[in-house]
């Protein structure tokens, strides 16, 4: 933060603490900048808050907020991404499967919160879905875990679920056919008042924000689905699984089914490719059932800052 020096008696000294007259008496006044002239321009010598141009990536310790800062800039917060779920071998059904993608968590790029100057603030990182090698047995593996932010003065800022994990149900070696559903989407299922307009004491004006993964300010919403799983015809069928569901809006890629095994051949399908940064990850491939890829885990990338 900028220092300030007076001049006293030959000798500069900094200054601490300043009063403004108000009316007719001198009062405590929360001074965000100072302005000197200087060969006829105005030059800014002191800002209360300067806003940081890195972003910090949290993790699951609690977080002090400055003292001066009363706003934070989530630049991308997201659940976590579903996990993919094991393609199935059906020799005898006449068919093989590839399996079914996760689910992606629910989002925010580039929103403002206001929040209170030295209160803590507590994150929670959703985990990432595990893979699934639901073979016959139905079901699948857990979904993606929930990412959520909270402040001890302001409260629960934001609650964003996880995509749900790649399902199988019914089918069995003899046949018939599984059903393979991909993951449920996540969901925003609490966030405060976000801030749609504003300047900070050092000159941004926050709906200028769009360094976040949407590339637009104040942007929030669900995850997507995952894939179903895919049927291909006949014996010792070749196919890929299906793919994870994206995150952000689409702007950042779930992971691809695996790819599949060798046809006729002992060899398992491949395992479906991870997620990354809530995405959702691809389903396993034929023949003999590869497992599916784990989902992208969540993240919450943030700055503090000063509104005026």
């Amino acid at each position: 933060m900028t220092q300030f020096y007076v001049k006293d008696g030959g000798s500069f000294r900094e200054v601490s603490e300043f009063f403004l007259r108000d009316g007719t008496s001198f009062t405590n006044k929360t001074i965000t900048n100072v302005y000197v002239k200087d060969s006829g321009n105005w030059r800014e010598v002191f800002t209360l808050f300067e806003t940081p141009t890195s972003f910090t990536t949290a993790t699951n310790a609690n977080i002090t907020v400055p003292t001066n800062a009363n706003a934070i800039h989530i630049q991308s917060a997201v659940g976590g991404g579903g996990g993919g779920n094991a393609g199935q071998a059906y020799d005898k059904a006449g068919g093989e499967q590839g399996g079914p993608g996760g689910g992606s968590g629910a989002f925010l790029s580039d929103v403002v919160f206001s929040l209170t100057g030295g209160e803590t603030l507590t994150p929670q990182i959703g985990a990432a879905g595990a893979a699934g090698n639901n073979n016959y047995s139905g079901g699948g593996p857990a979904g993606g875990g929930s990412t959520t932010l909270s402040g001890s003065t302001t409260g629960a800022l934001f609650t964003l679920t996880g995509g749900g994990s790649g399902q199988v149900s019914g089918g069995g070696v003899q046949g018939p056919l599984a059903t393979l559903t991909g993951g449920v989407a996540g969901t925003v299922s609490q966030i405060a008042t976000k801030l749609s307009s504003g300047t900070t004491v050092d000159g941004l004006n926050i709906t200028s924000f769009t360094s976040g993964p949407v590339g637009s300010f104040n942007q929030s919403g669900s995850g997507a689905a995952g894939s179903n799983g895919i049927t291909y015809g006949g014996d010792n069928a070749n196919g890929v699984g299906a793919n994870g569901a994206a995150s952000f809006s689409g702007q950042v890629a779930g992971g691809t089914g695996g790819d599949a095994g060798n046809g006729g051949g002992p060899e398992p399908g491949q395992t479906g490719n991870p997620g990354t940064r809530g995405s959702g990850a691809g389903g396993g491939g034929t023949e003999q059932g590869g497992p599916g890829g784990a989902g992208g885990a969540g993240e919450i990338v943030f700055r503090f800052m000063r509104i005026a």
